[in-house]
């Protein structure tokens, strides 16, 4: 064994020491600027919920957090928390959001092994994020609406339709399932349609953005989208006509502004 291993070895020993003595771990949940202000009263993961503290390096600085040695993270309450610490940053600051459930063994930790192996990277991309925010465009299909429409533009589903309410229920089991299949793709038919109208609005507006996953079987647009403080009142002046012209057929919200997660992130190191 080397002297420098041999050092190296007595550090790791000393902070597993340290860690076991006070029986906790850090949470990170994003990386921000150096010279944010923390609100005193900011509350993260935790029973009870833990302050929410800085750990700087250079210009850039982790949100973290301490959790119990050994703590099960996963619980809904875990996930607001992370989510609304994140948040809470965004609406003030560029924030880049680790995953949930990025724990390090302790401050020196984060320092080592997140942030200044990476201090330029974050930093860059801490500067591109400055002055914008992250809102999502959350559509969802009335669903009588929706139906109706289908049931008016598609022979085969009216003729399903009105065989299912001749038998008995028994009786219906294929032809409903054909009807679910005929209304699911004229549902997915409609949301492709939708959502390009919508991002046809954003690109002329000139806003980035990403097309999520849709998160039901009605949902009709579910677009994150990225632009400048400064443009915020377009876009709900946009999104409010949107919904004008789709009143009684989707009902539209803009959620936000929250961390740029479909945009931007930082990674925690393996481990």
């Amino acid at each position: 064994m080397t002297a420098a291993h041999a050092r190296d070895t007595r550090v790791e020993e000393r902070k597993a020491a340290d860690q076991a003595a006070t029986g906790t771990a850090v949470y990170v949940y994003g990386v921000v600027p150096s010279d944010v202000v923390i609100d005193p009263e900011a509350k993260g993961i935790g029973d009870p919920q833990t302050p929410v503290g800085l750990v700087a390096h250079g210009g850039v600085a982790a949100l973290v957090g301490d959790v119990p040695l050994g703590t099960r993270l996963g619980t809904p309450e875990d996930l607001l928390a992370h989510a609304n610490v994140l948040d809470g940053a965004a609406a003030e600051v560029p924030v880049l959001p680790l995953r949930f459930g990025a724990v390090m063994t302790d401050r020196a930790a984060v320092v080592d092994e997140l942030l200044a192996p990476h201090e330029q990277r974050f930093a860059d991309a801490l500067e591109a994020l400055d002055g914008r925010i992250q809102l999502v465009a959350k559509g969802r299909y009335v669903q009588e609406a929706v139906l109706s429409e289908l049931i008016d533009e598609l022979p085969e589903a009216r003729r399903l339709r009105d065989r299912i309410a001749r038998v008995p229920e028994e009786a219906s089991r294929d032809d409903r399932v054909a009807l679910g299949e005929l209304i699911a793709e004229g549902v997915e038919a409609r949301r492709l349609a939708d959502t390009r109208k919508f991002a046809q609005l954003l690109d002329g507006l000139g806003i980035a953005f990403v097309v999520r996953e849709p998160t039901h079987e009605f949902d009709a647009i579910h677009i994150a989208c990225l632009l400048k403080r400064a443009d915020e009142g377009r876009l709900l002046h946009e999104c409010a006509r949107f919904a004008r012209d789709q009143e009684n057929r989707i009902d539209v919200q803009l959620l936000g502004p929250m961390a740029a997660y479909d945009f931007v992130g930082a990674e925690a190191p393996e481990g």
